[in-house]
């Protein structure tokens, strides 16, 4: 993944999870999270952890709270091997 992908993936994820946010605070209808993950899954990790911290969004979700920062780790694990 190039480093402009990677910026787009998590610039697009972090504002997903706030449109997510403002759905829920509306009572809208909302996207739903196997999306949420899978854009994190799919590189934006860290945007999704952002997304999580400013919008103070899905922080209490033990899937969220605890998957999200492993799936950053695993992508810092893979890029610290390819990067060698």
């Amino acid at each position: 993944m190039t480093f402009y992908a990677f910026c787009i993936i998590n610039i697009i994820t972090f504002f997903v999870y706030g449109l997510d946010k403002l759905k829920a605070v509306n009572h809208w209808w909302r996207i739903p999270e196997w999306v949420l993950l899978g854009l994190a899954a799919a590189g934006g990790s860290v945007g999704a952890y952002l997304g999580m911290m400013v919008f103070r969004h899905k922080t209490l979700k033990p899937l969220f709270r605890l998957g999200v920062p492993v799936i950053m780790l695993v992508h810092v694990v893979v890029a610290v091997y390819v990067w060698k």
